[in-house]
């Protein structure tokens, strides 16, 4: 299995999203500038469901 994090990061910078701040555990707090909410993104993303439900929480269309 792949790691879709290093991958998905790369694209929330690109859309202007940033880091926050930390979370519990692993995690990070970013935000995005789109939809105006912080969402989680996990420092270890296995599944491309998960990694395309924090594109649509930043406001970005699926990726993967």
């Amino acid at each position: 299995m792949s790691d879709y994090t290093p991958k998905l990061k790369q694209i929330l910078h690109e859309a202007g999203c940033y880091f926050d701040r930390p979370g519990k555990g692993d995690h990070e707090i970013w935000f995005s500038p789109i939809t105006q909410i912080r969402f989680v993104v996990d420092s270890s993303i296995k599944s491309r469901h998960t990694a395309n439900a924090v594109l649509k929480q930043a406001g970005l269309p699926k990726q993967f």
